[in-house]
């Protein structure tokens, strides 16, 4: 039975990964760990991780990046493997984070969902014909309106393989409002759209000469994200010390 501690069980999806553990034969939440301190399930909650002594086979993290040197302090000095799902970190926190993962084994995706993890590798192939033909590539993304991070790390994920696949010959262009000169060829456009409810849509535009292809992944609940958190967590138990991503939990 894989014993979990869920950081930031009393949110959005602290509580849908309860809902789904409840279910799972192989899986258990034997801790929360939220500020608040309040318990919402039928597992005790602690307000900092270093506070809880309870065993586990390792931590999924859905909170702030507040709390980041805390959760690796911890996780070095137990060997608690983390499943990082928070967006995001800044330059000095990635760091942090891979320097970490010499002393821990840590999963850090910024989308558990197999079909974003699948959209990944089509983009990147579709990258290897259509950029090379000329077409402009461009990455519109949209979340609820609770989302502070901008553009979504998801979004970040998607050029990055584009990127990487084309042997890092574009830079990204967030904004375009105080610019007045045509699109550069050599640019990936990442624009955000913050509104409602909208749980997570990320549509990939490829832009050539009388033509348009996209590509486009819609998530209807938190559920996908949930689902694939828990197999991370499932994969990650008993690993090395090291980084690892989606890819390695899907097989691809």
């Amino acid at each position: 039975m894989l014993r979990i501690i869920m950081r930031g069980c009393n949110g959005r999806m602290g509580q849908v990964i309860s809902d789904i553990v409840k279910g799972d034969a192989e899986a258990e939440i034997v801790a929360g760990i939220d500020l608040t301190g309040e318990q919402k399930n039928d597992y005790p909650v602690f307000t900092h991780l270093q506070d809880c002594k309870i065993e586990a086979d390792v931590v999924i993290d859905f909170t702030s990046t507040k709390g980041l040197t805390e959760l690796l302090t911890v996780g070095k000095e137990r060997k608690l493997p983390i499943v990082l799902c928070t967006t995001g970190f800044d330059e000095a926190q990635l760091a942090e984070i891979e320097e970490a993962s010499k002393e821990v084994a840590i999963l850090r995706s910024a989308n558990m969902s197999l079909g974003i993890n699948t959209l990944s590798k089509l983009a990147a192939a579709a990258a290897k014909i259509l950029a090379e033909a000329g077409f402009d590539m461009e990455i519109v993304e949209r979340h609820h309106n609770k989302k502070v991070d901008a553009p979504s790390g998801t979004a970040l994920i998607l050029a990055d393989s584009i990127n990487d696949a084309m042997d890092k010959k574009y830079h990204y262009t967030y904004d375009r409002s105080t610019r007045r000169e045509a699109r550069d060829p050599n640019e990936i456009g990442i624009s955000a759209v913050r509104g409602g409810t909208i749980v997570g849509e990320h549509e990939i535009i490829f832009a050539g000469l009388d033509e348009v292809i996209e590509l486009k992944h819609t998530a209807y609940s938190r559920s996908v994200f949930a689902t694939g958190a828990v197999q991370a967590a499932k994969y990650l138990a008993g690993k090395p010390a090291g980084m690892y991503n989606m890819n390695a939990v899907v097989g691809k």
